[in-house]
């Protein structure tokens, strides 16, 4: 049986979309998850990235696009009233509610379907304390032991090459992206494609690179 490690962030529609199509797209495999969250905007930095909702024209096309994604794949979907916003309340309060880094597929998805349906703001106080109540928490969510297992779950995502989220790994590989669940289930079923030249060659390939500013 594979491992995956589900590397993710309430901010993220796509992360969202992910974990709601993960058991249809892995119909019939035999697999664990551990779901893991991390901070997005940590993971940005760290590469010298902007995300999505920080570029304009992305932006508007991101909102349109997960939506769309919502609309064909049967997923419910509302844009939260405001987005981007901070999404540190809720990653503490999920992990809150683990003695590790590990937060169980209820309460991921307790905390995703209070973000991304019904269209209201996320970062709502009266909402958080009532999902706050929702869960079964096991430790402070404002404490050091929480915000020492984000940062050290974000620093294994960086350490393991997760440049985005949703990413999932299997093995040494890190497969990113709603759009790439097809591939991740190619590689728990060991298709041998991930040992040919394309995906082994991918990290040699030679490119012109943009000096940074």
């Amino acid at each position: 049986m594979k491992h995956i490690d589900f590397y993710l962030d309430f901010i993220s529609p796509y992360a969202y979309l992910a974990f709601e199509h993960l058991p249809k797209a892995l119909e019939g495999l035999s697999y664990s998850v551990a779901y893991k969250p991390v901070l997005f905007g940590a993971v940005l930095k760290h590469h010298g990235q902007l995300g999505p909702a920080e570029i304009p024209a992305k932006r508007e096309w991101t909102y349109r696009q997960v939506l769309w994604l919502g609309h064909v794949h049967g997923i419910q979907i509302e844009m939260p009233a405001t987005h981007p916003f901070n999404p540190l309340a809720h990653l503490r309060l999920a992990l809150a509610t683990s003695p590790d880094g590990n937060v169980s597929r209820y309460v991921a998805e307790t905390i995703f379907r209070e973000v991304w349906r019904g269209g209201k703001e996320a970062g709502d106080a009266r909402r958080l304390e009532d999902l706050a109540a929702r869960l079964e928490l096991r430790r402070e969510p404002g404490g050091d032991a929480v915000k020492a297992q984000l940062k050290a779950n974000t620093d294994e995502a960086l350490a393991r090459g997760v440049f985005g989220v949703p990413a999932y790994a299997v093995d040494d590989r890190v497969i990113w992206g709603f759009d790439s669940l097809a591939m991740l289930r190619a590689a728990l079923l060991d298709d041998p494609w991930f040992d040919s030249p394309q995906w082994q060659g991918a990290a040699q390939r030679p490119g012109l690179q943009r000096p940074r500013s």
